[in-house]
């Protein structure tokens, strides 16, 4: 079985892959994401994914990640007419982004890096998933803000929590709404001449 290393300290990533069937070990990046920029949404995320892949890959010292490891990195964003939205800061941001939502669609873009430590290759795409929020109150956007899920996910909601009722609906992957792609991992582990079951536990 080859080792995989989440380059994330997202709860919903590590959750995602133990589902699927693999045991990601967990090393977060520390790079500072209001360092990078780009010229678009995809780009960016891209960016941020390849930095966080790219960080842990090469890292030395305790922490370093064993030859043959896979390392996936992943970030997401939702673009709302080219308006770009991660986490908010605060529970005022969260609901005046929230207001400014309803009843309206966004693409939550994730992009992922997969980098085989083994052999320096690596392999990346952005994936998109377009969402239809629905037409919620004002009193079920308090509440919505007041479990504090809004200030954890990029977009200020997720599919697999509270949020979940307020979703009118998507077109694409569920999967890289709550953090990151299964069907693209999978096509990724591909790329790099590898099989999806070999990490399996």
């Amino acid at each position: 079985m080859r080792r995989l290393v989440l380059a994330s300290a997202s709860p919903a990533r590590r959750r995602l892959l133990e589902q699927a069937g693999f045991a990601p070990e967990i090393q977060v990046s520390g790079v500072d994401e209001d360092a990078v920029t780009a010229h678009d949404p995809s780009a960016l995320v891209m960016a941020l994914a390849t930095a966080k892949a790219t960080a842990v890959a090469k890292r030395t010292g305790p922490f370093t990640v064993a030859s043959g490891a896979l390392v996936l990195g992943c970030d997401s964003l939702l673009d709302v007419d080219g308006e770009v939205f991660g986490k908010p800061a605060t529970a005022e941001e969260a609901t005046a982004r929230l207001r400014s939502m309803r009843g309206r669609a966004g693409i939550l873009r994730t992009g992922h890096c997969l980098i085989d430590t083994a052999t320096g290759r690596r392999a990346a795409e952005v994936a998109s998933t377009t969402v239809w929020f629905g037409d919620y109150d004002d009193d079920e956007l308090a509440a919505y803000v007041a479990t504090g899920e809004p200030l954890e996910v990029a977009g200020a909601f997720t599919l697999d929590g509270y949020a979940a009722p307020f979703i009118g609906g998507i077109e694409g992957d569920p999967s890289n709404v709550i953090g990151l792609s299964l069907p693209l991992f999978r096509q990724l582990v591909r790329r790099l001449d590898l099989r999806v079951q070999d990490l399996w536990v």
